[in-house]
């Protein structure tokens, strides 16, 4: 049933966020920080579109430097250990190694793009590139015969989802109301702020929120979001971009990552996932309809093993897929001819008249550079609602990563001796996910059984309560594919178990199990 209902009596936000993946929470969080009173809302879960459908890196882009996007590139390549610092319980530095073979980009172009790749970003902590020689390195004998000369050079890698959590996290702790499963209904001027109609998607409850500043972060859903002619200028500025994974079993036991070049002049990754799986993508195509929508296609499944079978030693088949996603990238339309060529940089567009109510509309932007759009964003907050606090990112760990960002094995050692009835493994897991927030998760147990009831593959009613008090988790998806990727291994999971909880819990949660694939979809 649906009620009409006002916010907070004559309270008026400072900013209202529309969007809760990574540039959204990432906003909220710097914006909280400096004192600005801010709510965000996001129509479904946190990190439930883009923002959980990368291809999990924190990297410059080497590929970005044909064409020419210097500054993007520079940029990035700064953030990776300001990020790393941040989060090093989720981020992790990855060697990438790039075989090279005749046909495609030449040696000399490689070795240029490596030497500036290594050297204008500031680079402290991580390796620099060295030549490898395939036919004596062990990681050559997964390759097919034939490849010698090849580049290892460093990136990082992330967990995506839980970086978007992390930082909602953070800003509510600074004091954000974060509300998902909100949407945002239409968006009218009234006395020189905003008046936002929402939707509470579980009640139905619609209500008022009133804000001076309204920033839209809603990514591929950013024309969508507002009903108002002040997001009507920004029509046609959004080139929507699709792109494909797939996880198999894991092709090697190396702890190094594949970069290959395809021969339409694509390239794609092979990085070792979860554990026991290897990640394959991404595939770059404009998209047309509804981003919720997206799926992969049957023609991006057998473009990314045919390219991976260009490369392995042992071929893939659609049989060995175990899971597959799709996201829809929003970038800002540059006019460039084809999908992979299209601008990964981000563009902040200030609406509206001063006084009567500001729209900033984020275009773009990639998980490398969000702490750094979000400084961007609050740049223009500044010149409408006047300044707050200084810039503070930069050196604020998020929750969970306050350690050395060298000291995770001794974070393990320490939470695995704190919990002994852990095994290593599910001590290396809980401190990936959650780092020193992991003792919230477990509390005062002293054995397995004070876990609560095991639902498979090492997950426990503590960490179920954790994430619904602490994490906005409602759902099964939530819980299995974002909050973790235990979806993975879903198979040994008692589904039907994990929703009837979240339903006890929450006797009106009618969706705990929306949404979900009960096991990691074939393709």
């Amino acid at each position: 049933m649906t009620s009409e209902q006002n916010g907070p009596q004559g309270r008026i936000f400072d900013l209202l966020v529309i969007g809760g993946g990574v540039n959204g929470t990432g906003i909220a969080r710097d914006a909280a920080g400096r004192g600005y009173a801010v709510c965000l809302a996001e129509m479904d879960d946190l990190a439930s579109g883009t923002s959980s459908a990368s291809t999990k890196l924190i990297h410059g882009g080497l590929r970005y430097l044909e064409h020419y996007e210097f500054r993007l590139v520079r940029e990035s390549l700064v953030e990776r250990e300001v990020l790393w610092a941040n989060a090093p319980h989720i981020i992790w530095p990855l060697r990438f190694v790039l075989p090279h073979h005749k046909g495609l980009r030449p040696k000399w172009l490689l070795r240029a793009g490596l030497f500036l790749y290594d050297h204008i970003g500031g680079r402290k902590l991580l390796p620099r590139t060295r030549r490898l020689d395939l036919r004596r390195d062990p990681l050559g004998r997964a390759l097919k015969p034939g490849y010698g000369a090849a580049f290892e050079y460093s990136d990082c890698w992330v967990d995506d989802a839980r970086l978007v959590v992390l930082n909602a996290q953070d800003a509510a702790a600074r004091g954000a109301e974060i509300h998902t499963r909100t949407k945002v209904l239409a968006a009218r001027r009234k006395a020189g702020h905003w008046a936002v109609t929402v939707e509470d998607g579980p009640s139905g409850t619609v209500r008022t929120i009133a804000a001076r500043m309204l920033i839209n972060a809603a990514g591929p859903w950013v024309e969508q979001a507002l009903a108002t002619e002040a997001a009507a200028g920004d029509r046609h500025a959004v080139r929507l971009v699709k792109g494909s994974h797939i996880v198999v079993p894991r092709i090697h036991d190396d702890r190094r990552a594949f970069f290959f070049q395809n021969s339409d002049g694509r390239i794609f990754f092979a990085i070792p996932y979860e554990d026991d799986f290897t990640l394959i993508g991404t595939t770059d195509e404009d998209f047309e309809g509804d981003p919720g929508a997206v799926a992969i296609s049957d023609a991006e499944i057998d473009y990314l093993i045919a390219g991976a079978n260009d490369y392995f030693a042992e071929a893939l088949g659609r049989e060995d897929v175990i899971w597959c996603y799709s996201g829809v990238r929003p970038l800002y339309n540059d006019g460039a001819g084809k999908a992979q060529e299209a601008t990964r940089d981000y563009v902040l567009k200030l609406t509206g008249e001063a006084g009567q109510g500001q729209l900033l509309t984020v275009i773009g932007g990639k998980i490398t550079t969000y702490r750094r759009l979000a400084e961007a964003a609050l740049e223009h907050v500044e010149t409408v609602l006047g300044p707050k606090g200084a810039a503070w990112t930069r050196t604020a760990p998020l929750p969970g990563g306050d350690f050395p960002v060298e000291g995770v094995g001794a974070e393990i050692d320490r939470l695995a001796g704190d919990y002994p009835f852990l095994s290593r493994e599910e001590a290396v897991r809980l401190m990936r996910h959650y780092g020193t927030r992991a003792r919230a998760l477990l509390g005062a147990a002293t054995s397995r059984p004070d876990l609560g009831f095991h639902f498979g593959a090492g997950l426990y009613a503590a960490e179920v309560d954790y994430l619904v008090a602490s994490e906005w988790a409602r759902t099964v998806e939530d819980i299995l594919w974002r909050r973790t990727k235990l979806g993975l291994r879903a198979g040994a999971i008692d589904i039907d178990q994990l929703a009837a909880y979240l339903r006890a819990a929450d006797p009106g949660n009618d969706d705990a199990a929306g949404g979900l694939p009960l096991k990691a979809s074939k393709a």
